[in-house]
């Protein structure tokens, strides 16, 4: 199946083409400046090596999404989602995340008024 045409970064001023919204160069820079300007410096605290390792064993323990599992699907699960947010009162114990696909995640969040649909 052919690959749809590239297109221009959308980066200011940048003549690279790209499959994505920013080309490899600009991608990391926009990340960092999100991560550094725009993203609730708090969040650094919520979500630290503790976190990562929390997140890790748990992916470990369950590789398959679990809302996929539910409809029959088998599907690589990506995320790991907090069922009660942490900015919520929400903890990292297991008991209160979940094995997700990038899709459902986002159906999550979206539920929960987190992000737009676009």
């Amino acid at each position: 199946m052919p690959y749809k045409p590239k297109k221009p970064c959308a980066y200011p001023g940048c003549p690279n083409l790209t499959y994505g919204m920013y080309c490899d160069e600009h991608k990391k820079k926009t990340n960092k400046d999100y991560n550094d300007y725009q993203r609730d410096p708090k969040l650094k605290h919520k979500y630290g090596n503790n976190w990562q390792r929390t997140r890790n064993r748990y992916i470990k323990a369950h590789p398959l999404c679990e809302d996929c599992l539910k409809e029959g699907r088998m599907v690589i699960a990506e995320e790991v989602h907090h069922i009660l947010p942490v900015r919520m009162g929400g903890t990292n114990e297991w008991k209160n995340l979940a094995a997700l696909c990038k899709s459902c995640h986002n159906k999550r969040h979206i539920a929960l008024g987190d992000r737009r649909v676009f």
